[in-house]
């Protein structure tokens, strides 16, 4: 009989279309192919647009990225709901030994550090879209989910918002890294944004897309609205290079290839350790 490992995506896309839940169903369905010794249960929830969220009988989390601000769900059913089951994942993994697994992704990580208090969670000066450059801490460089990475590595960063200014002191605190850094633009050459932080082994975040894939950049470049977003603001010889870096065996392929299945990889080896 083989064994058998639950993972559950956490929706927070609000019914809005995107390529991102297709792109982390297909990481998963390479994961479940590359276990086949074990049954590998997938399902999703839509819990910011139909506030239902997976319990504790999963056992790894992926919460996605959405859209508009992450203080939007203030109040609300859906965003108690979510708290609560960060609030019983870190309580478990105080506990008990067989941990949850947990990644948060760009909308999520911007709800992962208002969780945490890591940082301030502000509006950008500027929306971010495209392929960005993000800089690597020397944690980052030795940490699972990027050590495969160049310095910079490559990523897609679709966002409004952002978390700056972080507590080191919760930081220490929790046990927390900071991965990776934003490489800033001008107008926020001296306060970038964080990238990627690792809360513990096992709940981790970045504030870019590491499950996008060249077919989903590609259906946001072709879009008339974001492709003169680009032009005007970069010119059109980045926006071309932007287009360049999506064949490239060492930019996004490459980060969509290593960061999430290295965290699901990782996840599942542990796991699968512990209930021999």
């Amino acid at each position: 009989m083989k064994q058998k490992i639950k993972i559950a995506t956490i929706d927070l896309y609000n019914n809005e279309p995107n390529e991102g839940m297709r792109c982390i169903r297909d990481i998963v369905n390479e994961t479940s192919v590359a276990n086949s010794h074990l049954e590998i249960q997938y399902d999703v929830f839509e819990t910011r647009y139909k506030g239902i969220a997976p319990d504790l009988n999963y056992d790894i989390f992926i919460s996605s990225g959405g859209p508009g601000s992450p203080f939007e769900g203030e109040g609300t059913q859906w965003e108690k709901v979510y708290f609560n089951l960060l609030e019983k994942i870190w309580n478990h993994n105080q506990n008990f030994d067989e941990k949850k697994y947990i990644f948060f992704i760009c909308h999520s990580f911007q709800m992962m550090a208002r969780f945490f208090k890591i940082g301030e969670v502000n509006k950008r000066f500027l929306n971010s879209f495209g392929v960005k450059r993000f800089s690597k801490t020397d944690d980052g460089d030795k940490d699972l989910i990027l050590s495969g990475l160049t310095n910079p590595l490559y990523a897609a960063d679709i966002r409004q918002w952002q978390v700056v200014n972080p507590d080191y002191k919760h930081l220490n605190e929790l046990g927390a890294k900071i991965l990776s850094w934003e490489v800033p633009e001008e107008e926020n050459k001296n306060n970038p944004a964080l990238g990627a932080v690792r809360i513990s082994n096992e709940i981790v975040g970045t504030q870019f897309h590491p499950e996008a894939d060249p077919a989903s950049m590609l259906y946001h470049f072709r879009q008339k609205e974001r492709k003169d977003y680009i032009i005007n603001r970069y010119g059109e010889r980045i926006y071309n290079e932007m287009i360049e870096w999506l064949e490239d065996e060492d930019k996004i392929k490459l980060t969509r290839k290593t960061v999430l299945p290295s965290f699901l990889n990782n996840a599942i080896n542990e796991l699968i350790t512990l209930k021999v």
